[in-house]
């Protein structure tokens, strides 16, 4: 599957002010737009990159990328011109996806591009949103008076990349009429019956738009330190009677199941907390309370998937997850790759930062006994600081 992107470089940047056009003002020594060029062409999961710009700046594009040309075409005075002429570029080998960003957002990272791309194998159009945390109201305009609440709940601020599926796009901007110009590209999408859908954004991907925003980029390029955390997780759960169990969200039949007011995933449980510890988010407890009934059988993949996104919200990324079930039955031998590649699934990491290990206590204790099942989990994580 080929991914190509379109970088929107042809807006005169009106709201910004000044001489130059804010794509090509300094940030950190180089031109914003070749901080944002560089995020994709250095992707391994992107083929070809192509820049639209203005043909007045035709200058100001080589001097950002100090005399060297990568792939460009000139846009028109609306941003859906200049999309659908960086669409056009590509059709004689066209891919079958397609990214489309702004060239002021210099901040995406790659599990971004990664989970973009990824949602595509399921919708035609997708891209990073985020939440609104204020109150919202209806104003009116003119005189400044509150007229309704609207819910913050169903309205949500929408970041590029967007992502589409490449000919489903072309189609869309085909049938755009010559004198209007869309919004963004998910605009059109949704008007032409396209599929679309959000992942989670992120608060540093934002859009240089004032002068402001530029200083608030260079104090975001100031350099990172990365350094690993590590937290571990344990969990038991009680052995009864019934047709099988899920560990680490691998259905195994047999006998036997497990006592809990979830689905009572050991394995998940251990691994969830393991992740919560190493961002000292607390434990599995405090945010799905077994007292709460909307928990009763509920799939551990859900607790395990809300630690993912806390992870993400907290800029930190998994580094590795090592888990070991402690028990006498079942055999965990034959389920081990299974439980590896939906561990891998769920917190979307390749599969080789999984490590399943199954153990006995010798029929000592409880797990000896056949009494219940236990899980022990270490999983680090890569955390950045200024």
């Amino acid at each position: 599957m080929k991914t190509d992107v379109v970088i929107v470089a042809a807006g005169s940047s009106v709201r910004f002010g000044g001489e130059t056009p804010k794509q090509y003002c300094k940030l950190s020594g180089q031109a914003v737009l070749k901080h944002t060029y560089d995020l994709f062409a250095n992707s391994p999961l992107i083929r070809k990159v192509i820049v639209v710009i203005a043909k007045t700046d035709l200058k100001l594009f080589k001097q950002a990328f100090n005399g060297s040309s990568p792939d460009f075409v000139y846009g028109g005075a609306k941003r859906s011109q200049s999309v659908l002429a960086g669409l056009q570029s590509l059709q004689n080998d066209p891919p079958n996806k397609i990214l489309i960003h702004d060239a002021a957002r210099p901040f995406v990272n790659e599990n971004t591009i990664i989970s973009i791309i990824t949602m595509l194998d399921e919708v035609q159009g997708c891209a990073p949103a985020l939440p609104i945390v204020d109150a919202i109201k209806y104003v009116d305009a003119k005189s400044g008076r509150i007229t309704a609440d609207a819910d913050r709940d169903q309205i949500f601020r929408i970041q590029t990349p967007q992502g589409f599926c490449y000919s489903s796009l072309v189609n869309s901007y085909n049938q755009l009429d010559s004198n209007e110009d869309a919004h963004d590209d998910l605009t059109l999408a949704l008007r032409n019956g396209m599929v679309c859908k959000t992942i989670l954004g992120l608060s540093e991907n934002f859009k240089i738009t004032t002068k402001s925003d530029l200083q608030k980029a260079e104090r975001n390029m100031v350099q990172k330190t990365k350094f690993s955390v590590t937290g571990t997780g344990f969990d038991v759960h009680q052995i009864c009677e019934g047709t099988g169990m899920v560990l680490c969200g691998v259905h195994i039949p047999g006998n036997i199941s497990l006592k809990g007011h979830s689905d009572a995933d050991v394995g998940l449980h251990a691994i969830t907390d393991g992740l919560l510890g190493a961002m000292s988010l607390g434990d599995i407890g405090d945010h799905f309370p077994p007292s709460n009934e909307k928990w009763k059988n509920a799939s551990s993949d859900t607790f395990l998937s809300h630690a993912k996104r806390l992870t993400d919200q907290n800029h930190a990324t998994i580094a590795h997850v090592d888990i070991t079930v402690i028990c006498e039955a079942p055999k965990i031998k034959p389920y081990k790759q299974q439980m590896r590649k939906r561990i891998a699934e769920i917190l979307e990491i390749d599969f080789s930062a999984v490590s399943v290990k199954a153990t006995t206590t010798e029929l000592l204790g409880f797990t000896g006994r056949g009494e219940g099942i236990a899980a022990m989990a270490s999983v680090t994580i890569i955390k950045e600081t200024k």
